[in-house]
Formats: structure tokens, sequence, C-alpha cells
């Protein structure tokens, strides 16, 4: 290296590390700020070059262009810009924040999206309603009935596509029924319109039962929907295998509930979904402090009741459902006339959410319900137990169905042996419905014997007497 470059370098080096490393006095040290600053600084008065030739003449300065540092540069080399990017600037000081949008992702979808769905129109004496079919029609039926301000696909999609209920319905068809005009995209009823009551809603379901030629099904019911499958369940108790309530209310209603449903109907007629309208619904579903422990999921139910809910339609759904009587049901502690009291007579689940406002209610039907074929399970931590909690009620609901006869006991073998070829069902088998059976056979002891050893599989038709696979 040159002895001129190295003694300039030198000596840039030692002023520098002399004026910032050693704090004599605040005038010194500004004095030593200045001195460092001014062998970059053009313009600066100091004569002697930074840098000198082999031959003594001075080389060339070179002027960086005056950039404004408070702005980031929006363009230059790579090198430039990360440079840049490092050195401190004053531009926090203008910055000013102006407005913050939050987009919040919806997850959840409200949309007919499933194609293996089917949707037929069953006629009535109260008119048509929309059934929706999801599974093979040979398999045993599910029926399913919606809450207010929803229908089969807000209240029950996401719940049977869930993973656990997609292996259920490997072996089950499910009948998602929907209210009059309570379908997506439905239509104003006819300003004559006389809307089903309760119990009319509850004789609709015969009709559903005779279009798909079913004999008997499974009932799954929420809220209102509940009800109503309660009511046909006590009308025609030949048709029903079990019940699955969700928040069902068995008495009629109160004054207060009565005064806000009336409310409620009055104004989705005349202003359509107002704000008071939607934190009643809201609050019917999930209960108190849903934003806290799932905000995304109130947002898409919020979305949904303002634009996809037909106000004057849920309006007479609402107003047939605050005229509701009670069902009537009492519990006989005797046994000898248990068979002729006014009860369920199926197996029923009764389920609710710890933070539903319908605990109480589901208590009070518990009590009046058979305790030698109901059930009452409360889950914690949810308001609207399919959407919050769907894994829970997808092991309870299976469960259920188990403890009804809708499984069989493998042989380990042969579990193993079927897993390894990708089969689920039994070829040569016959399957024996237990909640029919009244004596076996010898070929059903034999069954028995052979399939002794723990490996459930659901059945492929358990409502007959015997099916072979």
């Amino acid at each position: 290296m040159p002895s001129g470059l190295g003694g300039s370098y030198r000596s840039l080096a030692d002023d520098v590390y002399k004026s910032t490393t050693v704090a004599e006095n605040k005038f010194n040290m500004i004095e030593s700020v200045k001195k460092a600053f001014s062998f970059v600084a053009p313009g600066n008065g100091r004569s002697d070059p930074l840098i000198v030739r082999d031959d003594g003449r001075p080389e060339p300065t070179i002027i960086p262009a005056i950039r404004d540092n408070r702005k980031m540069p929006t363009a230059g080399t790579p090198e430039e810009t990360a440079l840049l990017g490092k050195m401190p600037s004053d531009s926090m000081d203008d910055i000013e924040l102006k407005k913050i949008d939050l987009q919040i992702p919806t997850v959840r979808s409200m949309s007919r999206d499933d194609s293996s769905v089917s949707e037929e129109r069953v006629e009535t004496a109260r008119g048509s309603i929309l059934v929706a079919v999801q599974g093979d029609r040979t398999k045993p039926a599910i029926l399913t009935y919606h809450d207010l301000g929803l229908n089969y696909i807000s209240s029950f999609q996401a719940f049977f596509n869930y993973i656990d209920m997609r292996a259920l319905l490997d072996n089950f068809c499910v009948y998602h029924v929907n209210a009059p005009g309570q379908e997506e995209g439905a239509l104003p009823l006819p300003d004559d319109y006389e809307y089903p009551t309760m119990d009319e809603l509850a004789e609709q379901l015969m009709f559903v039962l005779s279009h798909f030629g079913l004999h008997h099904v499974i009932g799954l019911g929420v809220g209102a929907g509940g009800n109503i499958l309660a009511r046909f369940a006590l009308a025609n108790p030949e048709k029903v295998e079990a019940l699955c309530l969700i928040n069902v209310v068995s008495t009629q209603a109160g004054w207060i509930e009565w005064g806000y449903q009336k409310m409620n109907a009055r104004y989705l007629r005349s202003k359509g979904m107002t704000q008071g309208v939607l934190d009643y619904l809201m609050w019917h579903h999930f209960g108190r402090g849903t934003e806290e422990r799932n905000h995304d999921l109130v947002q898409v139910y919020r979305n949904y009741f303002e634009r996809q809910v037909n106000p004057s339609n849920l309006a007479l759904f609402i107003d047939a459902y605050v005229r509701r009587t009670d069902l009537k049901l009492v519990r006989e502690l005797e046994p000898n006339r248990r068979k002729d009291s006014t009860t369920l007579l199926m197996p029923v689940m009764n389920i609710t959410g710890s933070l539903s406002p319908h605990v109480d209610d589901t208590v009070t039907l518990n009590g009046r319900l058979d305790p030698t074929n109901s059930s009452w399970m409360k889950i914690s931590d949810c308001g609207m137990v399919l959407e919050e909690q769907p894994g829970k009620v997808a092991e309870a609901f299976r469960l259920f169905l188990q403890g009804q006869g809708y499984a069989v006991k493998l042989s380990r073998k042969l579990s193993t042996s079927l897993s390894a070829e990708g089969m689920t069902t039994v070829p040569s088998a016959r399957f024996i419905d237990f909640t029919r059976s009244t004596s076996l056979d010898d070929s059903d002891l034999l069954s028995l014997t052979h399939w002794s050893n723990a490996s459930i599989h659901i059945t492929e038709n358990p409502i007959s007497e015997a099916v072979a696979c």
C-alpha cells in the first residue's frame, strides 16, 4: 500500500477513534463529532485530500448525491437499499397512523359446496318442503331438523363434513329437512300463506318418510327442530329408532321469551334484519361471551343472518315456534306403567353446551324422560355445540349409535386382513340388530361365537332383522 494512502487512512482512523471514545467535556465532544464528519462533508474548507496517489497528485474527490434521508429510497441497487435501510433515520417521527383495516378470515363456508348432496321437493298437506339427501339411500336413515334462522347448510353442513362424521356417513344416509321458506335462496312466502304450527310441521315428516320409502329413522334435531322431532316421535314412536336432541325446550314459551320473539317477528316483517333481532339470534345460538372465545365463527354467522336469511319467512317460523304447546312429557317412576306413560319410548341423548342459554330447559326435559333410556350431556366451553365442539358431539353420537345396536364385533384376525385389503365390511356374515332381536337361532349364536373379539364396524343396514353383506 502507498505510504501516502496508508498515512491518510491511519490519521483518519486515529482522529475519529479519539474523538468518539475520549469524553473530555461537552465542548470537546461536539468539536470531535464535527471534526469526524468534516472528513467526508463536501465544501468543508479542508485542503488536504483524503487519498493521495503515488505521484503526489490528489485523488479526485467523489461527492455523493444528496438524498433526503427522511424517506426510504424507492429505487436503486440492492446494495444501496440494504445500506440505507440500516442507517438511522428521523422518518419514524414523521409517520402518522391514520387508519387500520381489519381483514377477518372466514374459514367457515355457508354455501352449497358439497356435490354429494341432492335436493328434492316433497309435497305435504301444508305445501312443499325442501329435503337434502346426503349419502347412500340404501343405508340406515338419519333425519335432521334445524333451528331458528338456520337451514340444513348453516346448521349441519360443517358438522357432517367433520372428519369423524365423514366416516359415519359411509354407513348412513342423512335426510336434511328444511322448514317451509327457510332454505337457502328461498322466495318470500305469499301474504295469504298460513304457516304450519309446530304439530303440523311434525306431521310433514310423515310425508318425507313416505316419499323416500323410509320405515325407521334416527332423529337429530337442534332447538326448534329438535322440538319438532320430539313431537313426531311422540305421535309415531314406531317410526323413530333413537333421538339426539340438542338445546331442546320441551315446555311452552314463557312471557319473556314470548315478548322478545313477538318483537323480533314484528321487526323482521317491517324493517328486516335489525340489530336487535341479530343480537337475539346470536344469543339464542351461542349464548353470551362468544366474541371473546370464537370471533371468526361469530362474524361468519352475523354475516349469514344479515345477508342470507329471508326476514319475512323467518318471522313466520318464529311465530310458529313461540306459539308451541307443551310436549306434556311425564316421567313414570313405576316400571309397570312406563309403557303407558306419555314420554319418549325410544332412546334419547339430550345434549347442551355449558354456555348455552338453554341449559335449564334441557335439564327440565331430562327430568321428564325415562331414565332407563335417556342420557343428558353438557359439553364445556361452548354454546352452539355442533359448531364449537364438533369432535365431542361426533364421538358421543357415534357411541350412542353403537349402543343402539348399529355395530358388530369382528375377530381381530379378520379385522387385520380387512384393513390390509382396504375393506370396511365383512363378506358372508350376518349382522344382528340387537335392539330388535328377541331370540337367537343357531346361526345367530354361531355368528356371535365367531365374531367374539372386539373390532367395531358400523353395519350396512341394521334396521332389518338380518342382512347379508
